[in-house]
């Protein structure tokens, strides 16, 4: 995948190293995505994980390597420019303003991204519908639960189609029924519509299965696994995991 050239693929990282000090927080990181694949970053905290999202998004430029986006090389001011219009990014907080409605906050969003008038409010609505934001549309941010602030920051993410999507931790503090709800939106983005590429950060393997066709596993700076879960279980996995659960007997049950 990394052998291909960089305006083919929406994400090619190429032996990628970043240094703080002494200290090397990425260590020769490659990889390339297609359009249509979801992939997810997992690894404990202090794995470079946060620091190689930064390297993607632009925010910090790597010590060595190459990181080329929609085939603009974001480690240049001019390349970084013209791959950030094509970039839908939800931080792992929620960046919004609690002033604004939910409606106020995705009218913005559009106008930002370029997205033409006359088909914005159609586009708006669509969002609102798929993230299950109608009856919270002419609600304050303020005013919204943990979980509908999440959607809101996922929905201004995926607002226009961008070709590349960055979603950092994106179901953190959102209850399982909405988790899923997300999920699926997330998915017909990716795999289904196949016309973007999507990158998550997740400290859940089962967010990770439901979603993506490739993830890679960090420590130390450097992926120490790397392919489709069923490659990782294939070559990681020792035996099954077993739930079992105990009913207490009252008396009455028990004589």
């Amino acid at each position: 995948m990394v052998n291909k050239e960089a305006s083919e693929l929406p994400v090619r990282m190429l032996t990628v190293k970043k240094d703080y000090g002494r200290l090397r927080a990425v260590r020769k990181i490659s990889f390339g995505l297609e359009y249509g694949e979801c992939f997810a970053l997992l690894g404990v905290s202090g794995a470079g994980k946060t620091t190689l999202f930064k390297c993607l998004t632009g925010e910090t430029r790597p010590t060595a390597g190459e990181v080329s986006v929609c085939g603009s090389d974001v480690a240049t001011t001019a390349g970084w420019q013209e791959a950030r219009s094509k970039i839908g990014y939800c931080p792992q907080f929620d960046a919004i303003f609690e002033g604004l409605t939910v409606l106020e906050h995705l009218q913005i969003y559009a106008a930002l991204k370029g997205v033409r008038s006359d088909i914005r409010e159609e586009l708006i609505q669509k969002q609102i519908d798929d993230m299950d934001l109608r009856d919270y549309v002419n609600v304050r941010a303020n005013n919204l639960s943990g979980g509908n602030k999440r959607k809101l920051s996922v929905s201004m993410a995926l607002l226009g189609n961008p070709p590349l999507v960055f979603l950092d931790e994106p179901s953190t503090g959102v209850d399982p029924q909405a988790k899923r709800f997300m999920w699926n939106i997330v998915s017909k983005i990716s795999t289904q519509g196949k016309k973007s590429a999507v990158i998550i950060t997740t400290h859940s393997m089962e967010e990770a299965e439901a979603l993506c066709t490739k993830m890679g596993i960090m420590a130390a700076g450097e992926f120490k696994c790397f392919g489709s879960s069923t490659h990782i279980k294939d070559k990681y996995g020792t035996g099954y995991e077993i739930e079992v659960k105990i009913k207490t007997l009252g008396e009455n049950e028990v004589n």
